[in-house]
């Protein structure tokens, strides 16, 4: 699974990612660190799950829209079709690579939180121009907030402005919040763990992403159950 998030990203000097997308991702996140947040705290954050949950979950009927077959699942080529109906100006590449980003499990079959990851994706790339046209076709105007809100925990999060979170920040970040509570850096190492997929220490925005359809109980992945937020 974290082979999927963590190209390019073995360690941390030198960072280089390994696709155009990747690439794309920081700069974006880092433009848009430099610009500063609104957050200002962890637990600022946490109060607006449940309308961020609401407001995902109104992606299905773009989600039921993309998938044709309705397995539940958006694969390649469904992907590819639904882009160019829509008169989405990506490139091949560029869907290819979305697509590679966004299916974690490597199976070929993009699920519903996987999808809300690429819907994400495409708002942070907005300023491009084949990606402001996608955000138009996609309806993506009515979730302009909650994508908003997305972004601005992740520059939250990243006090250094490098476009990741390493565990230094995510601990700073949780302290600021819980100021002499004994139990905010355990409470930070169990988010960051959350996050951090790849296991390498760094935490990109897509890696991010998928924790975060965790922590708001969109989660089509199963495998221990667990509630995040317990």
């Amino acid at each position: 699974m974290g082979g999927a998030l963590g190209k390019g990203e073995s360690s941390r000097k030198g960072c280089m990612p390994e696709t155009k997308l990747e690439a794309k991702m920081v700069e974006a996140m880092q433009r848009r660190a430099s610009e500063g947040t609104t957050m200002k705290s962890f637990n600022r954050i946490i109060l607006k799950f449940p309308k961020i949950d609401e407001s995902l979950r109104k992606c299905k009927t773009i989600f039921e829209q993309f998938d044709e077959d309705s397995n539940g699942t958006i694969d390649p080529e469904e992907l590819k079709h639904c882009f160019h109906k829509l008169e989405i100006s990506f490139t091949e590449e560029e869907i290819s690579d979305l697509f590679e980003a966004c299916d974690i499990n490597e199976n070929m079959g993009m699920k519903f939180n996987e999808f809300i990851v690429l819907l994400c994706l495409v708002y942070l790339l907005k300023e491009d121009p084949a990606a402001l046209h996608a955000k138009s076709q996609m309806g993506l105007p009515d979730l302009e907030a909650t994508f908003e809100t997305l972004v601005d925990t992740f520059v939250f999060l990243d006090k250094n402005k490098d476009g990741y979170v390493s565990k230094n920040e995510m601990v700073q970040a949780i302290n600021e919040t819980n100021s002499g509570e004994r139990s905010s850096g355990r409470i930070a190492l169990k988010r960051f763990e959350e996050m951090d997929w790849d296991k390498n220490g760094m935490v990109t925005f897509k890696e991010f992403l998928f924790a975060f359809t965790r922590w708001v109980g969109i989660d089509d992945i199963d495998e221990d159950g667990e509630d995040s937020l317990n």
